[in-house]
Formats: structure tokens, C-alpha cells, sequence
């Protein structure tokens, strides 16, 4: 977890926090989206691989924001 910290860290010092975290964001979002498709448009019902799916997008989209606090506290 410290590497993480150091990484955003680092990030924010050089200006380019704002990008990495639309990023993670988009790519949460992408992910987000794929699993419900998965699972809404399959006639599987819920399986494992969409509900990780869901569960990692919205993990991807809260993670930039709790790392950004998470280094100003540290």
C-alpha cells in the first residue's frame, strides 16, 4: 500500500494526477459496463466473472479518489 501511496504521490507532484485518475476511471466505467452487459444480456443469470466484473469497476472507480486522500494524509 505504501508503494501506492508513493505512486500517487509522485503523480500529483508532477501534474498529472488529473489524467491518471480519468483514466482509472474510464477503465472502471468500461468494466463496470461490461459486466452488467454480461450479465443482462446472457441467459446465464448471475455468474461469477460479472459480478467480479461489476464489483472491479466500481472498485476502479472509487480507488483514484480514496488514493489521492489517502497521500494528502500521508
Amino acid at each position: 500500500m505504501d508503494e501506492a501511496l508513493e505512486v500517487v504521490d509522485v503523480l500529483a507532484d508532477s501534474g498529472f494526477e488529473g489524467i491518471v485518475t480519468w483514466a482509472l476511471r474510464l477503465l472502471g466505467l468500461v468494466v463496470l459496463l461490461a459486466g452488467l452487459g454480461m450479465w443482462l444480456f446472457t441467459e446465464a443469470g448471475l455468474l461469477v466473472l460479472p459480478a467480479l466484473l461489476i464489483l472491479g469497476g466500481l472498485v476502479l472507480l472509487a480507488a483514484p479518489s480514496v488514493l489521492l486522500v489517502l497521500a494528502e494524509f500521508a
